[in-house]
């Protein structure tokens, strides 16, 4: 071998040292640093490893999603979902990997992790239909086993100050609690009659702040917590209630509405009561109304029918898989599937969260909330 070659050998491997250097000196910046507990809107792929009824990893799922070249990842959407683009907005390197990937070890746990399962809710009980999901309470309780991963991987007190300040907690919950528990059919008519909506809600607000309590003893500071959206807009709801395009079912909405009034006065409680905490509130309902009432104002031709689905006036019963209809132009429908929105939907709502004002995001929005303490 000659000696240019054995230098230029040298300085490849010392390039390729330096680059791996400086991402995990950027990881342990926690430059982005994204923990994502939620439902389907921000499942990254965790019920890919569950036995469970209500998966995404068939196509066409994930369609227009580039990292794997359109094929599934369990993303209940034909792209990127909410918490992957807010992570790129922020400067995040790498997509918050699922915890229960096989993957989820070592280094890359320092750039976040993603909790969130289809079909979860705050109630253990919610989405019991599914078989198996992940409630908040599980996810949490994986969030521990990470901090203890972190602590290994960058000591005690790096380990703190990077949860501490260099990390933002996002929760995304509360639309099963209602659609797949007090609002589900048949199954849900006893729990119904034995309990008012008011003190179902309260049941929420309760599970909700134990287990926001739970982070915060974990070492968590920096929060964002999403209200409920309008639920009784979905294409399933507007297809099984046979309403016009520009109507809503009027109940969800309700209850929907009910529950974020309360969720306001909980994040306001928190903010006060947990000392160096920010609870930053996610106001998803107006924001996702505001979408679908001005659709055209924001490019789309329809926010009522499912872009992958099939039953009923607006595709809005069977879920999106390989025998459904599915739209040719994606970015022009609010709706990917009967529940969840599209990718084209996810970018206006992830940067108005990143960078928007206080009619949809307050105190603060993501991006200062990182940078705050900094």
């Amino acid at each position: 071998m000659n000696l240019a070659l054995v230098f230029l050998i040298i300085i490849i491997n010392n390039l390729r040292l330096f680059a791996k250097g400086t991402e995990d000196a950027n990881a342990a910046a926690g430059l982005g640093a994204s923990f994502i507990f939620g439902d389907s809107l921000v499942d990254a792929g965790n019920n890919n490893y569950l036995p469970t009824l209500s998966r995404a990893n068939i196509p066409p799922n994930g369609i227009d999603f580039k990292p794997s070249g359109g094929n599934p990842t369990g993303r209940y959407t034909n792209g990127r979902t909410i918490g992957d683009i807010v992570g790129e907005e922020l400067g995040q390197p790498h997509y918050a990997v699922p915890f229960l990937a096989p993957n989820s070890t070592g280094k890359v746990i320092l750039h976040g992790v993603n909790y969130a399962s289809g079909g979860g809710g705050i109630m253990n009980a919610t989405g019991r239909i599914f078989i198996n999901r992940l409630s908040i309470e599980i996810q949490v309780d994986y969030f521990n086993i990470t901090r203890k991963q972190i602590e290994q991987l960058l000591g005690e007190k790096q380990a703190r100050d990077y949860i501490m300040r260099k990390s933002i907690f996002s929760v995304t919950i509360g639309s099963n609690d209602f659609l797949n528990n007090y609002l589900l059919p048949v199954l849900s008519i006893g729990a119904r009659v034995s309990q008012t909506p008011d003190s179902f809600i309260n049941d929420l607000i309760t599970h909700l702040k134990a287990q926001l309590t739970r982070l915060y003893q974990l070492d968590a500071r920096k929060f964002i917590v999403g209200n409920v959206g309008p639920i009784g807009c979905i294409p399933y709801q507007k297809t099984i209630n046979r309403l016009n395009e520009d109507e809503c079912v009027a109940l969800p909405n309700k209850l929907a509405n009910q529950y974020n009034e309360r969720l306001k006065g909980l994040i306001a409680e928190l903010n006060k009561n947990l000392p160096g905490a920010t609870f930053v509130h996610a106001n998803v309902y107006d924001l996702v109304m505001e979408i679908i009432t001005n659709y055209e104002k924001y490019g789309f031709t329809t926010a009522s029918r499912a872009c992958c689905g099939n039953g009923g006036q607006f595709a809005g019963i069977i879920p999106c898989g390989p025998q459904s209809s599915m739209c040719s132009d994606r970015d022009k429908h609010v709706f990917w599937d009967p529940y969840h929105p599209s990718e084209a939907a996810n970018i206006i709502v992830a940067k108005q969260l990143v960078d928007g004002d206080t009619k949809y995001i307050s105190p603060m929005n993501l991006r200062q909330l990182r940078d705050l303490g900094l």
